[in-house]
């Protein structure tokens, strides 16, 4: 049997552990801001059995067409070029429709590389050999509109832009149309997006996030033909040196969210002290001048933590291509470690409230080229 005593001390550490936890949870929050909830089925889609996706699926574009989630994802099969998958979801977790095929692949029209210019150190996603990567999926109107980065397995990695009826879309009639590439040839860019609707009556693309918001207006997007016309962009990767986490902005992730607060923006962002790690935060731009940013996250809403995220191609790595509000939830769609595709979600009030707490401040900044 106990003594009084030492039931007395078991009580005392037990009180005090059983206060302590709780305390310690709600200061790390509080810390934090809000943060997406991963799914716990994540990875939600992994590499497959067949050829072209055996060896890695990540970076997926997402858009909401009548109360079903598309996903279009980079796929690396035994060949180490990158094709484009599909898959479908109606809770925007569990994409039990997927297609056991490719619906799209390198173009025809620029899959050569010029062996006559040098090749470029460029591998991503444990894939050397180019494809279609990263796609970013933005409808407006009737039309889904494809933005992806096409790389020629040799020295040019640009953007190139595609389209496709919604109906087709819809009913995997894959009649995209001809990709036209829209950045400058001997030019490296990525993390181009597309607005979901009209800005002042005209087309915005955003292609440069930082020092500056860069948007390039257009009246059609047939402007850009990939002879004469391209989108020109400060391709310069400067670094802020003060200590914040987003130190290093690496890019936008989704395509431009509108909500009642302006327009919502993912993206992606490294601490220039460790610049292995991934992650992603959000902010918000003035509806009408989307060049402006009203609001930041003070701090990433999304790390690379999970074992997903640490184990493939690159480890540290969440990287988000699409992303969808669907009965008043974001849905956000990332690679982990360039080999898998998660989810994580957030009530949209919850984020743009947080948001709505850090006014955009212009950080001091020196510009150092990467």
């Amino acid at each position: 049997m106990k003594t009084n005593m030492a039931a007395l001390k078991e009580k005392k550490t037990t009180k005090k552990v059983a206060v302590k936890k709780p305390r310690a949870t709600v200061a790390r929050k509080k810390k934090l801001g809000v943060l997406l909830k991963r799914a716990i089925h994540n990875p939600i889609i992994e590499p497959g059995l067949y050829a072209w996706e055996s060896k890695a699926t990540f970076n997926p574009a997402a858009i909401l067409a009548h109360g079903k989630v598309h996903i279009v994802y980079r796929a690396i099969g035994n060949d180490d070029s990158s094709a484009l998958g599909y898959a479908a979801s109606y809770d925007g977790i569990s994409f039990n429709e997927r297609l056991p095929y490719a619906i799209y692949r390198r173009s025809n029209n620029f899959s050569r590389p010029d062996l006559s210019i040098s090749p470029i150190d460029y591998i991503s996603g444990g894939g050397w050999n180019g494809g279609c990567e990263d796609p970013r999926l933005t409808l407006l109107g009737d039309t889904v509109y494809m933005l992806y980065t096409a790389f020629d397995g040799w020295g040019s990695l640009r953007i190139a832009l595609t389209s496709i009826a919604l109906d087709d879309f819809e009913n995997k009639k894959w009649k995209w149309k001809s990709p036209v590439l829209i950045s400058p040839p001997g030019e490296i860019h990525k993390n181009w997006v597309l607005f979901p609707e009209k800005i002042n009556g005209k087309f915005a693309i955003l292609h440069s996030f930082y020092p500056n918001v860069l948007i390039d207006y257009f009246n059609s997007l047939s402007e850009l033909d990939g002879k004469n016309k391209f989108v020109r962009s400060n391709n310069t990767r400067p670094i802020n040196l003060t200590r914040t986490w987003d130190s290093w902005f690496r890019g936008v992730g989704p395509s431009p969210i509108k909500t009642n607060l302006g327009w919502l923006i993912l993206y992606h962002a490294m601490d220039h002290r460790n610049p292995d790690r991934y992650r992603i935060g959000a902010l918000i731009l003035d509806l009408k001048d989307p060049a402006k940013i009203l609001y930041r996250s003070a701090n990433p809403i999304l790390e690379p933590e999970e074992y997903y995220e640490n184990t493939g191609y690159k480890w540290g790595v969440v990287y988000s291509c699409g992303a969808v509000v669907k009965d008043g939830t974001l849905f956000a769609y990332y690679g982990g470690a360039d080999k898998v595709i998660c989810v994580g979600s957030i009530g949209l009030a919850d984020l743009l409230e947080d948001l709505k707490k850090h006014k955009a401040v212009k950080l001091k900044k020196q510009v150092t080229p990467i």
